[in-house]
């Protein structure tokens, strides 16, 4: 059967059409926030199978795969790939209702020219078809987003990461800049086994001793200096649902730190306020570089010990956590600006019933001369789908300024994720064109062309561009 994806896919009416047509489609991409190894762009890599770039490192796809009742052999374990990208088409057509769905046929009509819907009768032919593309001059890793028209790609390093791939990768020249993002968890993972090895590994690294807190937070800085020098303009947190910032007066940060790398174990309570004290000192250091500030907020990452156990702490298997502490929440926010060093922030809720909080917070937190500082951001995790994505939307542009608004970021592994950029294009045309046609916003397309331009592309790339 033909695959249902046409050029006006998602596309309902004239207004969205001539949006999306003749404004978005045109535009190159800003993914300002992704899980892509850089070294696969660093070296131009040519995936061997389909199945290497798409299936294996995917764990939306893995997660479907569970669901569908896969044996975790045939979807993380030792399998060949060709056995994962069939367990992958058989459950392929089960996704329907699901992101899922979409995605894969945008994928394998733009990047392979297949406009049928995958089944167990052509996976054979598709199998064959795509692995001799991957083989041809224009599909190596770059090429491929290219073909995204892909421009900025900020990927997620940890602060012990090596930065040379990202330097290497935009000297190919290849009309795409790689720039690496700070993922700061394991700064403040204080209650993990690996933490004493990492921190002897940043010890290692910086040349410095680091038996006190102002020792630790010296060596952090040396690296956050490195970062900012190799194009670095993101941090990126994520609080896991229930996390809450605690003040509290009389603590002793540094002595909880002390008493942290000498093994001892430290209460809840004096995790979050050694976690807060380290917070605010991050912080404000974004503040004094220009950086962005992101807060992922929500997910509940300890679910199957079985299979945390099997795929690893990111294997596909997490949920939505509590709703955020939005007291505890502004009042760090607050302290950062009282400082006069809040940093602009984007904000991420996995739980959709702080979508109307989270909006009304772009207006919490301001400064003169600068539009957007606090962002809504983007519709994430398992709230990227086509409702998602409209509610994260309809919350902003009803509390808050949908124009300042910086759009879509994939927040993936896959280079072939880059579909949702123009998913959520179409989305957004869509619902401006809806929004139109009903009466409640005027044709004017001088307004409107300005409107999804700045959303798709400007606001993003002047996010990053701009200190």
């Amino acid at each position: 059967m033909n695959s249902f994806i046409t050029d006006n896919f998602l596309l309902t009416n004239k207004t969205a059409q001539t949006l999306f047509h003749s404004v978005v489609s045109q535009l190159p991409v800003v993914d300002y926030h992704n899980h892509m190894n850089p070294q696969f762009l660093a070296e131009n890599k040519q995936f061997g199978t389909i199945a290497e770039l798409w299936v294996t490192g995917d764990p939306y796809k893995h997660r479907a795969m569970r669901i569908n009742g896969i044996p975790e052999l045939g979807i993380t374990g030792n399998a060949t790939d060709k056995e994962k990208y069939l367990n992958w088409v058989k459950t392929f057509p089960k996704t329907m209702g699901n992101p899922l769905f979409h995605w894969t046929c945008l994928e394998l009509k733009h990047i392979f020219g297949i406009d049928e819907l995958l089944s167990e009768q052509n996976a054979e032919a598709i199998w064959d078809h795509c692995n001799t593309t991957l083989q041809e001059e224009g599909f190596k890793a770059i090429d491929l987003l290219r073909k995204w028209n892909a421009e900025i790609v900020c990927t997620s390093d940890d602060l012990l990461d090596d930065l040379t791939p990202h330097k290497n990768a935009t000297g190919l020249n290849l009309g795409l800049a790689v720039l690496p993002s700070l993922r700061s968890d394991s700064m403040i993972a204080f209650e993990t086994p690996g933490f004493t090895g990492w921190l002897a590994k940043l010890s290692q690294s910086t040349g410095l001793e680091i038996k006190t807190l102002d020792q630790y937070k010296e060596a952090l800085l040396l690296k956050l200096n490195s970062f900012d020098e190799a194009g670095c303009r993101l941090s990126d947190h994520s609080l896991d649902g229930g996390f809450v910032f605690d003040f509290s007066s009389g603590s002793n940060p540094d002595q909880l730190f002390g008493s942290c790398i000498s093994g001892v174990q430290l209460s809840e309570r004096e995790l979050a306020i050694l976690k807060t004290h380290i917070l605010v000192f991050l912080g404000q250091e974004y503040g004094k570089r220009g950086w962005v500030m992101q807060l992922h907020i929500g997910a509940q990452r300890y679910t199957s010990s079985r299979l945390r156990k099997i795929a690893g702490p990111a294997g596909g298997y997490a949920t939505i956590g509590q709703s955020c502490d939005i007291r505890s929440l502004c009042f760090f926010l607050d302290v950062l600006e009282q400082k006069g060093q809040l940093p602009r922030t984007i904000l991420y809720t996995l739980n959709p019933t702080d979508n109307a909080a989270f909006a009304t917070l772009t207006g919490s937190f301001s400064e003169d001369g600068l539009a957007g500082k606090v962002q809504f951001g983007p519709a994430w995790w398992y709230n990227d789908h086509y409702d998602g994505m409209r509610q994260q939307l309809i919350a902003l542009s009803s509390y808050g300024l949908l124009n300042h608004f910086i759009g879509m970021t994939t927040d993936s592994r896959s280079i072939l994720s880059f579909s949702r950029h123009e998913y959520f294009r179409r989305l957004l045309c869509n619902l401006i064109g809806e929004w139109v046609e009903s009466g409640l916003l005027p044709g004017d397309f001088q307004l409107l062309n300005q409107l999804v331009a700045d959303i798709a592309y400007n606001n993003s790339k002047n996010m990053i561009l701009k200190r």
